[in-house]
């Protein structure tokens, strides 16, 4: 799944015409599944590995996860806040509840003026994302 869900985002944003070497990407949801902080068997990581391989910069975003397990487990450092207007590209990847309140203007806000905004979750409309899953 990684490997697709990667392919496809550096393909919109390269229509967009957004360099993917050295872009910002943000990845909402690390956790196992929404509402849990369970990280064991995540597929998220496949997706981090993947967008490492067009050496892309990643932060990941996820309320629900322990910094320190995320580190031990995955190298990973999670983020502990958003910052927005930040990012090439944003992938919805957890559809925890912290992510539905937010909304589509609010994540959209995250990206940079042309960005681009996959939902693998279906948290959003069809219209407010990019790409869908």
């Amino acid at each position: 799944m990684g490997a697709y869900v990667v392919t496809q985002l550096v393909k919109a944003m390269l229509k967009k015409r957004i360099q993917v070497e050295d872009a910002k990407v943000l990845i909402l949801g690390l956790s196992f599944k929404e509402n849990c902080p369970d990280i064991r068997n995540t597929r998220i990581i496949d997706i981090v590995n993947e967008l490492k391989e067009y050496h892309t910069q990643i932060d990941v975003y996820d309320p629900w996860v322990d910094a320190a397990e995320a580190e031990h487990e995955y190298g990973i450092s999670p983020i502990s806040n958003l910052e927005n207007g930040k990012y090439d590209a944003v992938i919805l990847a957890v559809a925890h509840q912290q992510f539905k309140v937010m909304g589509a203007d609010a994540i959209r806000a995250l990206g940079k003026a042309d960005h681009v905004l996959y939902d693998l979750k279906y948290v959003l409309s069809q219209a407010e994302s990019d790409l869908r899953l």
